[in-house]
């Protein structure tokens, strides 16, 4: 199996033999006529080990040594893969799983050479993606390979290059890929209450492996995302064909996650409803282990495509390259949904489950201890409505502590100095490691309980008792237990006052680390919340996020901007428009109170109209009809020099 090894080998883009295989000579028609000849006789013969080395040999050769460029070529194509697709749909008790693998690997190799045509390759996928698990076991593990493949060629790919389109699948073979991933998330889940314990234990121990098809959806999220993310307009570029370039590129990026996004909603809608029924399912069972079923479905829960998928994605679109209007206006109902499953999913396993109860005593210790309860208790405790929330510990970022240490060794006139601050803590704890140690006594750390040397000074260490330098430490030497810190602020000041001498060792002069925590040990610090309160969380904070973007509505256009000083015009608002739709003349506007103080008369004077205001027929009123209030005309007429017009009543 050297020829094997060699394929493996050429696999690996870092290696200098698959440069040098890639430069060889394509092989010509009559050899692979030969290869195709032998794969025959073996066939017919029955021989497997012929059959497994020739499988190999058309790896390497698709993959580096033919190119279909004439007819004849062609028809030698034709025919290999007439072979191989023989294997592949030969019956499994005639075909052993590693030539079944061999075969899968050997039409991936050469899919472009076996289906040229993007329509070919479309049909190849759609067939193994709709019919894999139906027809034979062999297109089931050949859509494996050719998802996985691609999954890693698509990593590596940027957007928008020549090879994206060939990578990234259409939407309807994407369609049948998330279809795939829903059923995979909903059979696993389902299995928490059906199989038996001890395949239940197994099952714990494959998670959270992820399916070929999940992995290729992973990888076409990560792959426009992480595009979306960190696309950069080219500031040496000011052009408007290169600006205008990267905005129908961004453009073309948010229409694709906004496709793939709704249909991973959707999919994870039908997935949190599965989890919903079987966590009702095993709460209201008699199962023997159901207490280790109830804790190992949040494992299971992760290797789901709410794991693997939803996570990333609600992360990603907190992104501001991602907080639009569109995609708030188009997400927001899936996300309420969403937000309902995972609060009400994971209330259930707070408060039903007596897993995940915080109280250890019995159920007729509870209900006694119930029926002991005052009346006003009772109604109190009838009204309440716990939360999924409720009596959970929410870790704070600062939780696992801060360490805050010097270089080490600390080299001459070496100067060190932090503050560190944890708001809300009454109190601050620092654990010192045991290597602390400099060259003399004055070399030393000083703590302040402030955000500054000006603050209380708590303790002062320094030397050490290696045997060096001072060969004496201050006080009673570096701490070895915690030192206690009232506040929430600390700060460090440390100084390498002496010169290093030459028979001092690295570890006498190591520095100082330190971690600093608010609690008293680390023992108390919380491991995390539970995935599906997490998830909760995440959910609701992206739906309260995008509630912000509908609420703000479109954002200021450059024309507003810049005419902001003819928006704010007093003038202006004291105007009354007809607007003219599709050939009928709306009625007039009717202003706000206006903003200008008016005299006494005039605001008797002026009344806004509320009948609708027909302008006779003439071009020259084809312009809105603008009425201002009397003491405007007035300054009007005062400016302009012309008398308001004077209007007898005609005697019949």
């Amino acid at each position: 199996m050297c020829i094997h090894q060699l394929n493996l080998l050429a696999a690996s883009n870092n290696l200098p033999i698959t440069n040098f295989l890639g430069k060889q000579h394509p092989i010509e028609a009559h050899h692979l006529s030969s290869i195709c000849d032998i794969m025959e006789k073996a066939m017919v013969n029955g021989d497997t080990c012929i059959i497994r080395c020739i499988l190999v040999v058309f790896q390497v050769v698709f993959k580096f040594f033919f190119s279909p460029q004439t007819e004849r070529n062609r028809d030698i194509v034709r025919r290999s893969g007439l072979l191989l697709w023989q294997l592949l749909m030969a019956p499994r008790d005639q075909i052993c799983s590693e030539i079944q693998k061999e075969v899968c690997l050997a039409i991936s190799s050469g899919l472009n050479i076996l289906y040229p045509g993007e329509a070919e390759i479309n049909n190849l996928l759609k067939l193994v993606l709709t019919e894999g698990e139906k027809r034979n076991s062999g297109l089931s593990q050949l859509r494996d390979v050719i998802l996985t493949n691609l999954a890693e060629q698509l990593q590596n790919n940027r957007f928008g290059s020549e090879d994206d389109d060939h990578y990234r699948l259409n939407d309807e073979l994407l369609h049948y890929i998330l279809k795939i991933v829903v059923r995979e998330s909903c059979v696993l889940i389902t299995k928490c209450q059906t199989v038996s314990k001890d395949d239940f234990q197994r099952l714990l121990s494959t998670v959270p492996a992820a399916s070929s098809c999940l992995r290729y959806l992973m990888a076409v999220q990560n792959h426009l995302l992480s595009n979306t993310i960190l696309i950069k307009p080219d500031e040496n570029d000011d052009s408007d064909s290169s600006l205008q370039g990267e905005t129908l590129k961004v453009q073309e990026l948010k229409t694709s996650i906004l496709s793939l996004a709704t249909q991973i909603l959707t999919g994870c809608d039908e997935v949190l409803e599965m989890l919903q029924q079987v966590t009702t399912a095993l709460i209201n069972s008699d199962i023997p282990d159901r207490e280790q079923r109830l804790k190992g479905l949040e494992q299971i829960t992760k290797a789901t495509m709410l794991g693997h998928l939803l996570p990333v994605l609600l992360t990603s679109l907190m992104h501001p390259n991602l907080q639009t209007l569109t995609m708030a206006d188009a997400l927001m109902p899936q996300l309420v949904q969403l937000v309902l499953y995972t609060s009400q999913t994971a209330l259930l396993l707070k408060t039903q489950s007596p897993v995940f109860s915080e109280l250890n005593a019995s159920p007729g210790a509870a209900s006694d201890q119930k029926g002991k309860l005052l009346p006003d208790e009772r109604m109190l405790e009838e009204k309440e409505e716990p939360g999924f929330l409720t009596g959970l510990k929410i870790p704070a970022p600062w939780a696992a502590g801060k360490t805050v240490e010097t270089v080490h060794p600390v080299r001459d006139n070496y100067k060190f100095k932090e503050t560190v601050h944890i708001p809300g803590a009454r109190c601050l704890y620092l654990r010192f490691d045991n290597r602390c140690s400099s060259q003399y006594d004055y070399d030393k750390l000083v703590i302040y309980a402030g955000p500054n040397t000006n603050s209380r000074k708590v303790a002062e260490y320094g030397g050490n008792t290696l045997g060096y330098g001072s060969r004496s430490v201050l006080g009673t030497g570096w701490p070895k237990d915690l030192v206690k810190v009232e506040g929430d602020t600390v700060t460090f000041s440390f100084e390498m006052r002496s010169g290093r001498e030459h028979n001092t060792p690295d570890k006498a002069m190591w520095g100082f680390a330190c971690t600093v925590r608010a609690q008293e040990s680390s023992e108390d610090v919380s491991g995390g919340l539970p995935f599906l309160v997490d998830l909760a969380l995440g959910l609701s904070v992206l739906a309260c996020s995008m509630l912000r973007i509908l609420y703000n509505g479109p954002e200021i256009t450059k024309d507003e901007e810049t005419c902001q000083e003819l928006l704010r015009s007093k003038l202006l608002q004291r105007c009354q428009w007809q607007v003219e739709a599709n050939g009928v003349i709306s009625p007039a506007l009717t202003p706000s109170p206006s903003p200008l103080p008016l005299t006494i008369d005039e605001d008797r004077e002026f009344t806004y109209p509320s009948d609708v205001l027909v302008p006779p027929v003439g071009h020259y009123f084809d312009l809105p009809r603008i009425r201002l209030p009397p003491g405007i005309m007035i300054k009007l007429r005062e400016i302009s020099g012309r008398a308001r017009p004077q209007f007898r009543p005609s005697i019949k």
